[in-house]
C-alpha cells in the first residue's frame, strides 16, 4: 500500500501478511458497526447497567443488564443474583430479542437455586410456543395466545425488563396504556396497565414517574429525562431496586 498523499514521507510497502490482517481488521470493525447500528424505526435506545435490588432495605441481590442493537433488532439481557437474608440464593438470566417496534421475537431463561430449570420461547403472530426444561423432568411444551405481536415480558427478578417496557409505552400518546403481558417463570399471561405520572423527586433527584398496575399490584418506575430505568419501587412488598 502506497502513501498518495503530498507530502515529505517517504513511500513505502506492507507485506502481504500484514495487509491482509489489516483488511480483515477493517472488515471486522465495519460488520461489528454494521451488526450495532440502531435499526430504523425502533422504539428502544441503547443502553447498560447495574441495579441494586433492595427488600425492606436490605440489599439481597444485584443485576447486570444490556440493551443493544442486534442482527436488525435488539437484544436485552440481564443476569441477576438473588440472596435473600432467610432464603436460599438464587441465579436468574433472561435474553429476550425484539423487533424495533418492540414485539418479541423470541425469550430464553435460566433459572439456578436447588434446582436449575430453564426455558425457550419463540413468538410469533401474537403466540408464545414454550419448551421448559425442569431439572430431573422431561422436556415440556406449552403454547400461549395473546392476539397481538405487542407483548411485554416481564420475568421474576430480572428488573430491567421493565426498562424494555417503558419504551413500548407511547410518550406521546401519555394516559393509561394497556398491554398482555406474560412472566415466563410463572407460565401466567395476563393484562397491565402503564402510565406516565409526570415529574417525580426521590431522595432529592428529579425523575420521570411510571407506573405499571395489575390486578394486584403496583409498580412505580423512576425514570431519567431519555426515559432509562434509574429507581423501581414496589411499595407493597417492600421491594427497591436502585440503578448503580
Amino acid at each position: 500500500m502506497a502513501n498518495t498523499h503530498p507530502g515529505p514521507w517517504p513511500r513505502f510497502s506492507l507485506p502481504l501478511s500484514v495487509a491482509l490482517i489489516l483488511a480483515c481488521t477493517a472488515a471486522g470493525l465495519a460488520a461489528q458497526k454494521k451488526n450495532s447500528a440502531v435499526p430504523a424505526g425502533s422504539v428502544f435506545a441503547q443502553d447498560k447497567g447495574k441495579l441494586t435490588i433492595k427488600l425492606d432495605g436490605q440489599t439481597v441481590g444485584h443485576e447486570e443488564f444490556e440493551i443493544t442493537p442486534s442482527a436488525g433488532g435488539w437484544l436485552a439481557k440481564g443476569n441477576a443474583d438473588i440472596k435473600p437474608a432467610q432464603s436460599a440464593a438464587s441465579k436468574v438470566s433472561g435474553s429476550l430479542t425484539l423487533q424495533p417496534d418492540g414485539a418479541p421475537i423470541s425469550y430464553e431463561w435460566t433459572s439456578q437455586a436447588d434446582k436449575t430449570n430453564a426455558a425457550n420461547i419463540v413468538f410469533a403472530d401474537g403466540v408464545a410456543k414454550m419448551t421448559l426444561q425442569m431439572q430431573g423432568a422431561h422436556p415440556y411444551d406449552q403454547t400461549f395466545t395473546f392476539g397481538t405481536p405487542i407483548i411485554a415480558v416481564l420475568d421474576n427478578n430480572l428488573y430491567h425488563q421493565y426498562a424494555v417496557l417503558a419504551r413500548l409505552y407511547d410518550w406521546s400518546k401519555r394516559g393509561p396504556q394497556t398491554f398482555p403481558v406474560f412472566i415466563p417463570q410463572e407460565l401466567m399471561p395476563g393484562t397491565i396497565t402503564a402510565e406516565s405520572t409526570g415529574p417525580a423527586t426521590v431522595d432529592g433527584k428529579s425523575y420521570e414517574g411510571f407506573r405499571v398496575t395489575t390486578t394486584d399490584l403496583e409498580v412505580d418506575l423512576y425514570l431519567d429525562s431519555a426515559h432509562r430505568l434509574m429507581r423501581l419501587e414496589v411499595p407493597s412488598a417492600k421491594v427497591s431496586v436502585v440503578r448503580d
